[in-house]
């Protein structure tokens, strides 16, 4: 696997490509639920902590948005446009303050999670299009210098 973190000059937003079909196959709804509650705890003590909200209810209000969008990005049910309408991810991480290096650290995050996905049997061609979802659809999220 190549779990490398694109870099991009400020503003740049590339095409992303979805991840394929077979990843939501092999982890299943619960294993994406399973993974984003992991970087979600990981996030919890993390230097990135502070982007993500402080009370326990909204915290896991968050991971349950995230999973949700996860799942429905993934092919699978449209969770998220049912619970909170269409994503529109960039005015909805907005108010946030992400720089680069904010995102890169939610990217490192996810790469010991990955790795554990292949120790359990998801293939790294699933798990190589999941990164490379990640790593594109982050660049979206930067939005401070």
């Amino acid at each position: 696997m190549n779990l490398t973190i694109t870099q991009a000059p400020f503003g740049i937003r590339p095409p992303v490509t979805k991840p394929i079909p077979e990843f939501l196959v092999e982890v299943k709804e619960e294993g994406i639920r399973a993974l984003i509650s992991k970087h979600y705890t990981e996030i919890k003590t993390s230097d990135i902590a502070h982007l993500f909200p402080i009370d326990e209810e909204d915290f896991v209000k968050a991971q349950k948005h995230a999973s949700d969008f996860f799942i429905q990005i993934c092919g699978g049910p449209a969770y998220f446009n049912q619970s909170r309408g269409e994503p529109r991810m960039i005015g909805r991480h907005a108010p946030f303050r992400i720089d680069a290096a904010a995102r890169e650290r939610w990217l490192e995050l996810y790469k010991p999670l990955l790795i554990e996905l292949k120790e359990e049997g998801v293939t790294e061609k699933s798990i190589q299009s999941f990164w490379d979802y990640l790593d594109i659809f982050s660049l979206w999220m930067i939005n401070i210098k």
